[in-house]
């Protein structure tokens, strides 16, 4: 914040408002953080309820859920499912279109290896050939398939044909789609049209196959007779390939070598159309190390180009390039559909996956938009909390790490391991960062948000992303809401300072690699409680060393503990493609959330909020309801309990050291050490007394319960200006008598007393008393409510309001 607040306790207004209601959070699945009462941690959608997603819906006669692991495929149900990736929709490896709104300039180290573009119409939404799921299902007279795109604006836009048998040959697929592959038939739909023709002829088969399209579903059913097509109880070859229909032609639309509003762009010499294949079990991951040749941006750069993996569409791209359908086919076995015979064996269940998850809804109407810029590197200006991201699907990816060894009795712990700007949600794929952090102690899933795109710095939208991804990962597994870190590099690093700094209370450690707090610098007094680990280069070209350093002295001027490592020999990216994460990774450790501290700083700032995305960062801890009085500027609220008997652990001078970081793709690398370690905390003694500093805040809810307070503790507030304070505690358990209630306001500090008051029971006239009172009569006689509220007003001689709202129970009466 940058400057030392000014106290005016003598002459600020203060209103005191005590609500003794059942006011507890509501009750949550345990693997998502929960606390006795009070403020569930974090922002609301991380509690959101599971999304409606009418993608993932079955119709009849389908019934099997979806896997939601990308490149798997399974036997659920009598049904035979692949799931495939998301935005992997590039096509061939051709020549690049000029115009390509997938540039460099957004994604630098997250590039394309396919090079097909989309008509620029906005029916085609950078996204309308992108295959989710394609099924198989044998029925009584027909063998019917299922395949569910993520964008669909026009079914008669998009096509897809199916490769059914095997033949000695490849045969070249219908309608220009510039592909080949073993075949016996070809299915072809678009739209609501179907055809079934042999392979080696084109002749039609008949009966005519028949399709349906649910637009809402966006999903294509499909039904062949067995009298066109009877697999039996054989195994039978499948290849499937999708992409867009030329409806004038009556084929596929043939790529150009620049995009046109009805042309595709960056055409392949083969000519292929298809922009995505599905049975893709083996694409590589991206290689972050490089051979170690990556040091600096630029050439890390042409190395991230050369891999080409990071959206697991390099084999795809390279297959399309030669015109080899043939490359990725599936041997379904109608044995056991017709059996009903469950096989989850081709599902991974540890190591290095993708996922896709339902979010809340979808942005402008779905597609890719690429206009929806974040933040430009060039220029520097970017959106904050108003950030939409790029991809604009309901349907979200992320990947995620599932450790090797067994399962903690208590669940896994759960670490965010947040994606680069320009990079997307496999920038740490099977590399060693995203493993020694999720086989560190006993085990960890990581989970790497896409963000909605590669540049939204977890602010709006892409914050939304990254609390929904770990509310997916709680559904899919069991974790311990205790242990819990977030971690990230450069943009990754931003977003670990802006998490932990808006969301203390759900992490027990932060690892921020090349990063600095920038949005959140004058907010970094709420990690009090969370201690921090960070790493930096003093050759970094994009994050200067003198905004790394200051980050340091921030950090040391705010008091929090962290650990500080500055490597004089690296630039940006010499430590991601160094791949060498262990000192971070034992720093997270198995450490423990710290729910309910006996001290607590927190700063509001309401320019980092966002109401859509259900992010307003008001509470942390103990703490809640955080207004400012002025909402441009930051509000900073200290609030220490008595009651724990523990007080403020000694804070000790900057250390100082050295050391090498053994191991990676470098060897040794040296770096220089700056770490602050509190003290032990000295136990005080236990106190029924609740002290509160004050900055440019005008409310606070303090929960008694978890601060291990009574309904009227004293209270010794300084602020610089009125402040109402809340004291929420829950009702007594017992009824209460109908005749004689008698109510205690809180203490005053010092030479304040109580000069009037009044009671109101429900809606009934309040009755006024005088004089210095703290304990007040209260009569509940006549009232049949099963729940009673009572407010409790009083005027102090300083002038101040004092308010409790109370609400009771009262007892029944017997009658003979």
């Amino acid at each position: 914040m940058g400057h030392r607040p000014s106290f005016l306790a003598a002459t600020c207004a203060l209103m005191i408002v005590v609500a003794c209601s059942p006011g507890a959070a509501a009750a949550q699945p345990t693997s998502l953080p929960s606390v006795s009462s009070g403020h569930r941690p974090g922002p609301d959608v991380l509690y959101a309820p599971v999304p409606d997603a009418p993608q993932l819906q079955n119709v009849a006669p389908w019934h099997a859920p979806p896997i939601l692991v990308s490149g798997a495929s399974a036997y659920r149900d009598g049904e035979f499912l692949y799931q495939d990736f998301l935005q992997d929709d590039r096509g061939a490896g051709g020549v690049p279109d000029p115009s390509d709104p997938h540039d460099l300039r957004a994604f630098l180290f997250s590039p394309k290896s396919g090079t097909l573009t989309y008509p620029t119409d906005p029916v085609f939404a950078n996204n309308a050939a992108d295959l989710v799921e394609l099924r198989v299902r044998p029925l009584v007279h027909a063998t019917a398939f299922r395949v569910t795109v993520n964008t669909l604006k026009d079914a008669t836009r998009t096509a897809f044909t199916i490769a059914i048998g095997s033949s000695e040959t490849a045969r070249a697929w219908p309608h220009a789609a510039g592909v080949r592959s073993p075949a016996e038939l070809f299915l072809t739909v678009h739209g609501s049209s179907a055809e079934l023709v042999r392979a080696d002829t084109g002749a039609p088969v008949t009966p005519v196959p028949t399709a349906t399209v649910d637009a809402v579903r966006r999903q294509f059913d499909v039904r062949v007779p067995h009298a066109a097509f009877d697999p039996g109880a054989r195994t039978i070859r499948l290849a499937a390939g999708i992409g867009l229909w030329d409806k004038g032609a009556g084929h596929y639309l043939t790529p150009g070598q620049i995009a046109t509003a009805t042309t595709p762009g960056g055409a392949a010499p083969g000519g292929a159309a298809l922009f995505n294949v599905a049975f893709r079990a083996n694409e590589p991951a991206p290689d972050v190390t490089q051979g170690g040749a990556g040091i600096t941006i630029a050439d890390a750069a042409v190395g991230a180009a050369v891999d080409a993996a990071w959206w697991r569409e390099r084999r795809q791209s390279e297959a399309l390039r030669r015109g080899d359908a043939g490359a990725f086919s599936a041997q379904v076995d109608f044995g056991k559909l017709a059996a009903g015979t469950d096989d989850e064996s081709a599902v991974p269940a540890t190591g290095p996956m993708d996922r896709i998850l339902a979010s809340a809804g979808e942005a402008g109407g779905g597609g890719i938009d690429h206009t929806k810029v974040c933040f430009d590197l060039v220029s520097r200006v970017g959106a904050g909390a108003k950030c939409e991201g790029r991809f604009q699907n309901q349907l979200q990816q992320y990947a995620l790490y599932v450790p090797v060894k067994p399962r903690p009795t208590a669940g896994y712990g759960f670490t965010l391991l947040l994606h680069s700007l320009s990079g997307n949600h496999n920038q740490y794929l099977a590399s060693r960062n995203q493993a020694q952090l999720g086989e560190r102690g006993t085990g960890s899933l990581v989970a790497t948000p896409s963000g909605r795109g590669p540049d939204g710095f977890y602010a709006g939208l892409p914050e939304a992303d990254t609390f929904e991804v770990w509310a997916d990962v709680a559904r899919h597994y069991r974790l311990d809401p205790a242990r819990s870190a977030v971690s990230g590099y450069s943009m990754g690093g931003f977003g670990t300072y802006r998490l932990l700094a808006r969301w203390p209370d759900l992490f027990a450690r932060g690892f921020a690699v090349v990063g600095v707090p920038g949005t959140v610098s004058d907010q970094l007094a709420s990690l009090r409680n969370t201690p921090l680990m960070t790493w930096n280069a003093a050759g970094d070209e994009l994050v200067n060393i003198l905004d790394s350093e200051q980050a340091v002295a921030d950090l040391a001027a705010a008091g929090v503990r962290f650990t500080s490592f500055l490597f004089p020999v690296a630039d940006h990216l010499t430590l991601a493609t160094n791949d060498e994460y262990g000192v971070g990774a034992a720093f997270l450790g198995d450490h423990h959330v710290e729910r309910d501290p006996p001290h607590v700083t927190y700063v509001v700032d309401t320019k980092e909020d966002s109401a859509p995305a259900r992010a307003i960062a008001d509470h942390a801890y103990w703490v809640s309801d955080l207004t400012a009085r002025d909402p441009t500027a930051t509000a900073t609220i200290d609030a220490r309990s008595e009651a724990f008997g523990t007080g403020d652990a000694p804070v000790p001078p900057v250390r100082q050291g050295a050391g090498t970081l053994d191991g990676g793709a470098r060897g040794p690398m040296p770096f220089v050490s700056r770490e602050r370690a509190w003290g032990a905390a000295p136990a005080t003694v236990k106190a029924d007394r609740l002290v509160l500093t004050a900055t440019n805040l005008a409310s606070v809810t303090v929960d008694a319960r978890r601060a291990r307070l009574s309904c009227a503790p004293l209270l010794a507030i300084t602020s610089d200006g009125p402040v109402d304070v809340r004291i929420s505690c829950p009702a007594p358990k017992r009824c209460v008598s109908r005749r004689v209630l008698r109510v205690t306001l809180p203490r005053l500090d010092k030479s304040e007393h109580y000069v009037r008051s009044s009671v109101r029971v429900g809606t009934r006239k309040a009755k006024r008393y005088g004089g210095p009172r703290r304990t007040l009569p209260v009569s509940l006689k006549g009232l049949r409510a099963k729940v009673v509220k009572v407010t409790i007003t009083a005027r102090t001689n300083r002038g101040r309001t004092v308010r409790q709202v109370r609400t009771y129970r009262p007892c029944t009466t017997k009658r003979g």
